[in-house]
């Protein structure tokens, strides 16, 4: 070949070689301005693309693991109980392999970003904000960045990363299973028929024993029998029932424990999927010891080591508007033995004030003081002239064991003004479901309880607190260790062994979070084994 003929084959192959890179160049551009723009209505997502020079994270085979990563995260979404559909894999993946042009492959990118982002947020820390669906839920979510997390994704090991989201917690993985349980049970048909008419007890007999005996097996309270009669083991079996609903353990099929037989399977799924919602949003430690005080369980328990170790009834707030028990975590720092009540200006004015305007005298038990502290004198005090307005008095009950507090109260300071205390009304311990508290928690065992936090940090807790008892005057004891106390509201819990654990929704909150998460595309759904 002539040298010049070589020569110009030479420079046609380099400036086809330049215009390849100059394509190239010219569709990395478009592809970098496209993320731009898709990125620029969110703040977080403008900020991320922008430090990497609007470099993608998906669109190249070489993010194919990452990529592949997140699509197995969005088809599991719905064992978390999130919206499978709004997390469905499938149109993305078309969405990604349809994209042909620089300016399609830029907007599916972003997508895939923000979609990546609100699944981190949903699955690590929940769908939604706990006080724009019940304003007595007080929860401090831990939140995280978005910009955090997408810096954290991209430096990470990808399944590693997204594994790691959701709760760590024991009763998250144990709700998760159950919830797939569940899922499974609907699928076979659920329970069977419901139990028909009222009360059923030992002795009784027909085809309602046959109809209870049916349910309480396909539940798991009973083993496989043919009995058609209401004999010892549907007795058991009915008390392991009442035992895993919070009810009383009589072993009759009262109407109380035959409503709670009757609740679909549907409705324990979505209790279940409202319980993980709860954990999401207290995705953080509870406190190597700390307090849990579940509301709608009655209950109140020390936990040690994700371990029980003390446990008591507890009365909670009335089912009123402004006495409802709210929900939040604070730090427990003293006690008050021999405690004063300072009476709260919303039951002295709405409670207090009109028997006084009634009668001077009322309520004699109260100290009625003014701005400085000084005792008033009733009788020279016309309490017609006030309003809840206007009162100027304030109220206090000293010491004494038929004071509203009883003998201790427990106090972790926070401004809804609650703590846990003792009572003298002893008697509403004795209820199955015990909510009449003005809202804040009454211990049935307030002296053990005090003993069980005293025990680390003295050697004798008993003849400790006694001592401070007997003197009849208030006694403040710090604890050494303050500890962390969470007010917490679960109709769904679990234990590490034994059965689900159901409880009544006391003040109708579940209903509302389950009706707002609805609202986001989280459905009941029946999945085949």
């Amino acid at each position: 070949m002539p040298r010049g003929a070589r020569v110009w084959l030479f420079m046609s192959a380099i400036a086809v070689m330049l215009f390849a890179a100059q394509t190239v160049q010219a569709q990395v551009t478009d592809f970098r301005q496209a993320v731009a723009q898709a990125a620029a209505s969110d703040d977080d997502i403008a900020a991320f693309y922008r430090e990497r020079n609007y470099e993608g994270i998906w669109s190249t085979s070489g993010d194919r693991r990452r990529r592949n990563a997140l699509m197995t995260a969005f088809a599991s979404a719905g064992d978390h109980g999130l919206s499978s559909d709004q997390y469905d894999p499938q149109p993305l993946m078309a969405r990604l392999q349809a994209a042909s042009t620089a300016a399609e492959q830029g907007s599916v990118e972003v997508e895939l970003t923000r979609m990546f982002l609100q699944y981190a947020r949903d699955v690590q820390t929940g769908i939604l904000v706990p006080s724009r669906v019940d304003s007595n839920i007080h929860r401090q979510v831990p939140y995280r960045p978005p910009l955090a997390t997408a810096r954290a994704f991209v430096q990470s090991n990808p399944d590693a990363f997204l594994r790691a989201l959701p709760p760590s917690s024991p009763e998250y993985t144990r709700l998760m299973r159950e919830k797939i349980a569940m899922e499974r049970l609907l699928a076979a048909g659920g329970w069977g028929p419901t139990v028909p008419g009222s009360k059923l007890e030992a002795g009784s007999s027909g085809d309602r024993v046959v109809a209870l005996r049916n349910r309480l097996i396909a539940m798991g309270f009973l083993e496989r029998t043919n009995t058609q009669t209401y004999d010892a083991s549907i007795v058991a079996a009915v008390q392991r029932f009442q035992q895993a609903h919070g009810l009383a353990i009589d072993g009759t099929a009262g109407q109380g424990t035959l409503r709670e037989i009757n609740v679909a399977p549907e409705s324990r799924l979505q209790s279940i999927i409202v319980a993980m919602e709860r954990e999401r949003w207290n995705n953080r430690p509870r406190g190597t010891r700390h307090v849990w005080v579940n509301l709608t369980d009655f209950t109140a328990k020390i936990v040690d080591n994700d371990v029980v170790t003390f446990e008591t009834r507890s009365v909670i707030g009335a089912n009123h508007r402004d006495r409802v028990s709210p929900e939040f975590s604070d730090v427990m720092e003293f006690m008050v033995i021999n405690p004063s009540w300072y009476v709260p200006r919303s039951i002295i004015t709405k409670e207090y004030l009109p028997q006084l305007q009634q009668n001077p005298n009322a309520v004699s038990q109260l100290q009625i003081t003014d701005s400085r502290g000084r005792t008033v004198n009733r009788g020279a005090v016309d309490f017609t002239q006030y309003t809840e307005a206007n009162f100027p008095f304030s109220m206090r009950q000293p010491p004494s064991r038929g004071n509203a507090l009883g003998l201790v109260k427990f106090m972790f300071p926070n401004r809804y003004n609650i703590y846990l205390h003792d009572t003298p009304s002893k008697s509403l311990f004795g209820r199955e479901t015990r909510a009449f508290s003005h809202g804040c928690i009454r211990l049935a065992d307030p002296f053990d309880f005090a003993y069980a936090l005293l025990a680390r940090q003295v050697s004798n807790p008993e003849e400790f607190f006694q001592s401070r008892l007997r003197t009849g005057t208030e006694q403040r004891v710090n604890l050494n260790d303050p500890v962390p106390v969470h007010l917490v509201y679960r109709t769904a819990f679990t234990k590490p062994e034994g059965h689900m654990q159901y409880r009544r929704d006391v003040y109708g909150r579940d209903a509302r979070i389950w009706n707002a998460l609805s609202r986001e595309g989280v459905a009941v759904r029946a999945v085949r084994g």
